[in-house]
């Protein structure tokens, strides 16, 4: 069976995430979908029960949190009616806390082979000190993202770009960038951003691209080589002059002073990208 798993916060990203996950798990057997939503609750405030054992703020609020909760509880029956009856199966769940901590939470208890989420992207001072819960999570998961913005059609998608260096070995990278290449039955694009600051020949790049494809076995590949100033901007560009569908990424999942003062390339397209974006954290 595969598991995929949906943070739903009920905003248009996160419904296009959602269509994203229901069309794309038609098209196969086996496919479960859990649909998770965080009630944020102030770090700050206490915590009593309500009398379904679920934990609610203790202060003058009080009375919107239940009625939150029954909306929400309402809003999750009736999805599960909607999506009844498919090929694939469907369930939901709420917790209060905080969003990326509960997510966190799913994602080592649930252990899904796929999280799809959406984004509205960062930028800003906001995106260099705090990031979203997405950022986050794609920083973090030990499984792939999927990460959503607009509406898309994954059942046509025809063309996946990865973006990387190809200078380490990437197994288990590389055994998951082929089972989405079947998941989508798509051509793949294996492409180095060639920058002012890390120029090579063309020659260099595309020998390791070559003994990329061949020590993996990778079939429907196309090499390139793209030069742009920044390997953010070169990896968006890139899918955009080719009419990509898909963006796939490796993270090293860097966190605290390491992330602050190093980023992350991956993080960066996912905020600033158009189209979806694939993203897995290697070791």
């Amino acid at each position: 069976m595969t598991k995929v798993l949906i943070p739903f916060d009920f905003s248009e990203q996160a419904q296009n995430a959602l269509q994203f996950a229901t069309n794309l798990s038609a098209k196969f057997e086996n496919v479960q979908i859990t649909v998770l939503h965080v009630i944020e609750v102030p770090a700050s405030s206490g915590m009593g029960t309500m009398g379904g054992g679920e934990a609610i703020p203790e202060y003058e609020n009080q009375m919107f949190f239940i009625e939150l909760m029954d909306r929400r509880k309402q809003q999750f029956r009736d999805m599960e009616t909607q999506y009844a009856g498919n090929s694939y199966g469907f369930n939901t769940k709420i917790v209060l806390g905080n969003a990326f901590q509960n997510i966190s939470s799913a994602i080592q208890e649930e252990n899904p082979d796929l999280v799809i989420m959406g984004s509205k992207g960062s930028s800003g001072l906001e995106e260099v000190l705090i990031g979203s819960n997405t950022e986050k999570v794609v920083r973090t998961s030990h499984c792939p993202v999927v990460t959503v913005k607009a509406a898309v059609d994954p059942t046509i998608f025809k063309k996946i770009v990865f973006a990387s260096d190809f200078r380490e070995d990437q197994d288990e990278l590389a055994h998951r960038l082929k089972n989405l290449q079947k998941w989508f039955d798509a051509d793949l694009y294996l492409v180095i951003i060639n920058t002012p600051g890390s120029f090579e020949t063309t020659r260099e790049s595309a020998a390791r691209i070559k003994k990329f494809a061949a020590k993996y076995e990778i079939e429907h590949a196309v090499a390139e080589i793209y030069n742009s100033d920044s390997e953010e901007a070169g990896i968006v560009e890139f899918a955009e002059d080719i009419d990509a569908d898909l963006i796939a990424m490796a993270t090293h999942g860097r966190t605290g002073l390491a992330h602050l003062f190093t980023g992350s390339i991956a993080e960066d397209v996912v905020n600033h990208a158009k189209r979806p974006v694939w993203t897995f954290k290697t070791k």
